[in-house]
């Protein structure tokens, strides 16, 4: 008789637990279907497809996705300012209304500004949001100001809709000592704890799979709020991506996926980021509610984004929201666009789609703006604008022992060996390191 170490004998005797287990379920399966009158082919259900309920059939047949009709891409108001369908009209005052253009072209201001002050070697990076103001301040107008924010770098004008100063947006450009993060962070890499908004990360997606499980401990709370994580096309392409959408899905976590989907991920286009029907095409696999929105389209965004936020708390479900945009900046400022697309095709796409112009258009037919307002309005933001900004140049840079502290609770002993090293040296070289600019360290 072949005898089997003790590990053989247990692994063989889980197996023939397991044989018996399926040897009773197929006789019960057995059992209960030969009760049941059987359709024929076309509509008979595979036992074998766990959750999935699908036909089984008799014809060799693959899903090509050529043969798919793309996802629409919802839309209230069209390039000309004009409501397609009444009944999806938002109801803003027309104080709402305005509020909401004017955080558009402040932004739109204030990426100006910014971007030249880098060119002059005033701030050293910068991110321009131009083109994609929409999706920013119309999905920000439908949520509830403590719901948790998770961006990815371009939603600037969320904050600004929830009420983050100018100067704090330049303050943490220049990584001044007034900055939140006192400069231990790049620019344009925003946080504010009070307006929820968690702070940027530049590595890719990894906002995703966090914002999930934020939506997941919310849910838990049962404290009526969802999380929202924005994030781009080429994002998607991520390996975290895929675990947060299937986390999500399968925890059901009340979390808004925003996709602002603008063409390109740096220089990558969207032809060779993917082959399929854009982002959205890839909610329903992942069991999601999911919708596809024109994301220059003010209004269009916003009922999108508050139908989504409903139907997450109500059903307690993610949701997955494409915005169909145009990036009509640089990535960057440390890149050069016109290397792998055409100017002219965007000035030409910009002229037809922008979003700031088409609610412009509205509000002017509405009878709430016209060109004396806009012309005041644009002085007046532009004079902000640079006050704040000579305001923030003015604050010296917080200290240089800054880098070493609010790492642990208190700054351990290696730490200030390193601090000690790094203090002789720039007092041996005080010609590199202008200290003028920086505020005095107390250690």
């Amino acid at each position: 008789m072949l005898r089997l170490p003790n590990y053989s004998r247990t692994v063989y005797g889980l197996c023939r637990s397991l044989t018996n287990q399926i040897s009773k379920r197929n006789q019960s399966l057995s059992s209960t279907t030969s009760k049941v009158a059987i359709e024929p082919n076309t509509s008979k259900m595979s036992i074998f497809s766990g959750h999935i309920k699908g036909a089984i059939i008799n014809n060799l047949e693959f899903v090509r996705p050529e043969n798919i009709t793309p996802l629409p891409i919802y839309q209230v108001l069209d390039s000309e300012g004009s409501i397609k369908d009444k009944s999806h009209e938002p109801d803003f005052t027309d104080e709402h209304l305005v509020k909401m253009y004017q955080d558009m072209t402040l932004l739109n201001v204030l990426d100006r500004i910014l971007y030249e002050s880098q060119r002059q070697g005033r701030i050293s990076f910068y991110m321009t949001n131009f083109g994609e103001e929409a999706t920013h301040i119309g999905s920000a107008a439908a949520l509830n100001p403590k719901d948790l924010v998770y961006g990815q770098y371009r939603e600037a004008g969320v904050l600004m809709y929830r009420g983050f100063k100018l100067h704090e947006f330049i303050d943490q450009c220049f990584g001044n000592s007034r900055a939140a993060c006192k400069g231990v962070q790049m620019p344009v890499h925003y946080g504010s704890t009070n307006l929820s908004f968690v702070t940027i990360s530049s590595t890719l997606a990894t906002q995703m799979p966090q914002a999930v499980g934020s939506a997941y401990a919310y849910k838990r709370a049962q404290n009526g709020l969802c999380v929202v994580c924005y994030f781009g096309e080429g994002a998607a392409s991520e390996g975290d991506a895929h675990a947060a959408l299937n986390f999500a899905a399968t925890l059901e976590a009340p979390v808004i996926f925003f996709c602002r989907n603008n063409g390109y991920a740096i220089s990558t286009t969207t032809i060779d980021q993917y082959r399929g029907d854009g982002i959205a095409s890839r909610g329903p696999g992942y069991g999601m509610a999911t919708i596809r929105v024109d994301g220059n389209d003010l209004f269009g965004v916003y009922n999108a984004t508050k139908a989504a936020r409903e139907l997450a708390l109500n059903e307690m479900r993610p949701v997955l929201i494409e915005a169909m945009t145009l990036r009509v900046g640089h990535h960057s400022t440390s890149d050069d666009s016109s290397a792998y697309r055409s100017i002219d095709e965007v000035r030409t796409r910009d002229k037809r789609d922008n979003p700031i112009l088409r609610i412009r258009k509205y509000m002017i037919k509405r009878g709430c703006w016209d060109e004396e307002k806009e012309e005041k309005w644009m002085k007046d933001s532009q004079k902000m604008v640079m006050e704040a900004f000579a305001n923030c140049e003015k604050v010296k840079r917080a200290p240089v022992s800054t880098m070493f502290e609010n790492i642990f609770d208190k700054v351990e002993p290696h730490l200030q060996r390193q601090m000690k090293e790094m203090n002789e040296h720039i007092r041996q070289n005080p010609d590199h390191f202008p200290l003028a600019l920086y505020e005095k360290s107390s250690t």
